[in-house]
């Protein structure tokens, strides 16, 4: 996706409905959706590879230029000519989102479009230590997709990280580990979250569901809380000092947690650098990303700076 920030201020109502007058003073265009996991895969000093569908217009190009800058091989981006390239346009007045406007299409991907995925993801699989699916339920994460996907995971023992969509749980099936939010994993367990208790339960009810080794839950000022098979759960209270914007924040949160397991890390260690990284993003307005450097005076400081 590509995410466009329109950056202005309020200072009257319109004559014609009653609604503010954003007056606009800059524009900014960055990496969005799984391209903004990619985004802070590369803040935090990784190499990631992405894969996915854009249009053949403008905002697809400069999808591909941002990436470029990034030093982000575009490579795995399989051009769908009758379908835009998913756009979120966020209007911001005072530090404080206005309102959103989106274009796409939903639509599966083609059978063509499936099988330049799949060739691109098993051409790269060599030099993959993890692979990150994001599902934001635009037609690209099919079951055909995740077949594969699982495919690969046998093959190498790659672990799969999956930030899913509640209506789709049955895709996400025999993967490594999920990153639903709180409300996500009432839904997609099916035990409705009250306390810690049902917390525990929609925790193991949902890694029995997914036969995944582990589950991660976002819980806004509470948190996350990390749920292993055979294992306590972990819960780890937030360290964010400010939430100006969540945008993002859950791409934060895979994108370290991944780099964190590639990288040899145990997860709960890498559970702790996601909920860090995630509080230094909800500080900023607009999609963010955190760099290493930031992270590591985070760790320094056991909070964020």
């Amino acid at each position: 996706m590509l995410d466009v920030f329109l950056w202005g201020e309020v200072r009257r109502i319109s004559p014609e409905a009653p609604v503010p007058v954003v007056e606009v003073a800059r524009e900014t265009r960055l990496p969005g959706g799984a391209a903004n996991v990619v985004n802070n895969l590369a803040a935090l000093g990784g190499r990631p590879c992405v894969a996915g569908l854009v249009g053949e217009d403008e905002a697809g190009r400069d999808l591909r230029r941002l990436l470029r800058e990034k030093r982000v091989s575009a490579g795995g981006l399989v051009v769908e000519r009758d379908r835009p390239t998913v756009v979120k346009t966020r209007v911001i007045a005072h530090h404080q989102q206005v309102v959103r406007f989106d274009r796409e299409q939903r639509a599966p991907m083609t059978p063509e479009s499936l099988d330049k995925l799949l060739a691109y993801v098993a051409g790269t699989a060599e030099t993959l230590d993890a692979v990150v699916v994001s599902d934001y339920g635009k037609g690209t994460v099919t079951p055909e997709l995740m077949a594969g996907v699982r495919d690969l995971k046998r093959e190498r023992s790659l672990p799969v990280l999956v930030d899913p969509k509640v209506n789709r749980t049955e895709l996400y099936r025999g993967v490594t580990l999920v990153t639903p939010n709180q409300s996500e994993a009432a839904g997609m367990s099916g035990v409705e979250i009250g306390d810690e208790d049902s917390l525990r339960k929609a925790g193991e009810a949902l890694m029995d569901r997914l036969e995944s080794a582990m589950v991660l839950v976002t819980r806004g000022k509470e948190g996350m809380s990390l749920f292993r098979r055979g294992e306590e759960p972990v819960h780890i209270p937030t360290v964010a000092r400010r939430v100006f914007d969540v945008t993002g924040a859950g791409d934060t949160v895979i994108a370290t947690m991944a780099l964190g397991l590639a990288a040899g890390l145990d997860p709960v260690e890498s559970a702790l650098l996601a909920n860090l990284a995630a509080g230094i993003v909800v500080g900023e307005v607009g999609t963010a990303t955190v760099p290493s450097d930031l992270l590591l005076e985070a760790v320094g400081n056991g909070s964020v700076p």
